[in-house]
């Protein structure tokens, strides 16, 4: 049903075995990208869905080929009696926090679980009560602040209070090369920010489902039945190049990986290209001077009202700074330095949102104070080589 969506663009935890004989499908995977996903795996799965009420939390990125992880379970025979879907919906196409009601998958007639509706977080008592274990076959971009791990995290808090199992298909980090920025201080914890990690995280989501099962990050210190499926031929120095788009808005492997450093303007009047064809790949202001390069964001698909909506925008074009640059320079907050200091707006420019992003309280009065990124950057330092040595009981895949 998902064949033309595809291309579009430790603690009480078992975690299923490396290395074991690949089926067709997962032959296919391999060939295709040099990595086979958690849910190519179905040797390896499906023995634990057996006799279960499934609940599949999923969308358009749970493929394998050009086959969705529903589609093989229900061809196999599990009980699937719920999709939870996240923010952008099961089938990707919402714009970015935009409410998504539950429904009815039409091709199979499983019913849909919004858990981006805007009522609350998580799953309803009457949904949860119809079901033995929640799987989780979705594409990560790594980032603190992307809300799908925030949802995987609603959803083991509601497993572990009901008794529930957690199933992660992995799926690799596409920047999980390295790990960069502050560690969430929790006073700032919201839908964008879940957990005490830092933005750039480095670990794929089943390796932050053992780390949260393990570090007592649950709601009052629970503990969830987790089991996981690791990837096959991955580790944390693979360039994992995504076969579909994310979201409708990271259509790019430059986006995703320069997201990092553009996403603080959604914090912000400036424009990073919503309603564009270039989306976290640019930026810009109607009111900016000096540039030569322009862009006028229109309503599309996925960017219904973005910012600064038919207004000429004048800017700066990062589609000239090469992938290999955008890893290499990790979190930049040169970009909104460079548009704070020309629009000259003092108060004006920054809204609350920028500390629910970045996770701290003092780095934007540190950019009004006039520091340079790369003094910001040292302060995180610390935090970066904290994190690294917590996590490392949690990793599944070599560094």
């Amino acid at each position: 049903m998902f064949k033309t969506l595809h291309r579009f663009l430790m603690a009480a935890a078992l975690v299923l075995p490396l290395g074991c004989s690949a089926r067709p499908a997962e032959n296919q995977a391999t060939a295709e990208t040099g990595v086979t996903v958690g849910a190519a795996r179905t040797s390896e799965y499906l023995p634990l869905l057996k006799d279960k009420r499934v609940a599949l939390f999923s969308n358009h990125t749970g493929m394998v080929g050009d086959r969705h992880t529903l589609d093989i379970m229900l061809e196999n025979g599990v009980n699937v009696v719920n999709i939870f879907s996240p923010e952008h919906g099961f089938r990707g196409t919402a714009d970015a926090g935009e409410h998504v009601g539950s429904s009815v998958d039409e091709p199979t007639g499983v019913p849909i679980a919004s858990l981006y509706d805007g009522k609350k977080r998580g799953p309803s008592q009457e949904v949860m009560d119809g079901l033995d274990v929640i799987v989780v076959d979705i594409q990560d971009v790594g980032l603190r602040y992307y809300t799908y791990y925030c949802t995987m995290v609603d959803l083991m808090n509601a497993a572990a209070a009901n008794g529930k199992e957690i199933l992660v298909l992995d799926r690799p980090n596409p920047n999980g090369m390295y790990v960069d920025g502050p560690i969430l201080d929790m006073k700032y914890a919201s839908g964008v920010g879940r957990l005490p990690i830092p933005v750039v995280h480095g670990m794929t989501l089943a390796e932050l489902a053992l780390m949260a099962n393990g570090e007592g990050w649950l709601k009052d210190g629970r503990k969830v039945k987790l089991n996981v499926v690791p990837c096959e031929g991955y580790t944390h120095a693979t360039r994992y190049e995504l076969p579909i788009a994310p979201s409708p808005n990271l259509r790019t492997m430059r986006a995703i990986y320069l997201y990092p450093s553009t996403c603080y303007f959604e914090a912000t009047p400036v424009s990073l290209g919503r309603g564009t064809d270039m989306p976290f790949e640019v930026y810009g202001h109607p009111d900016m001077t000096g540039r030569s390069f322009e862009f006028t964001p229109r309503s599309v698909p996925g960017a219904k009202n973005p910012p600064q909506l038919d207004k000429l925008c004048h800017g700066v074009d990062l589609r000239t700074v090469s992938e290999d640059e955008a890893i290499a320079q990790g979190i930049n907050l040169a970009y909104v330095i460079d548009a704070y200091r020309d629009l000259n707006m003092g108060d004006g420019f920054f809204r609350n949102f920028f500390e629910l992003l970045i996770g701290r309280g003092d780095i934007r009065g540190m950019i009004e104070q006039g520091k340079s990124a790369d003094e910001i950057k040292a302060t995180w330092a610390g935090d970066v080589e904290r994190f690294r040595e917590q996590r490392r009981p949690y990793l599944l895949y070599a560094e």
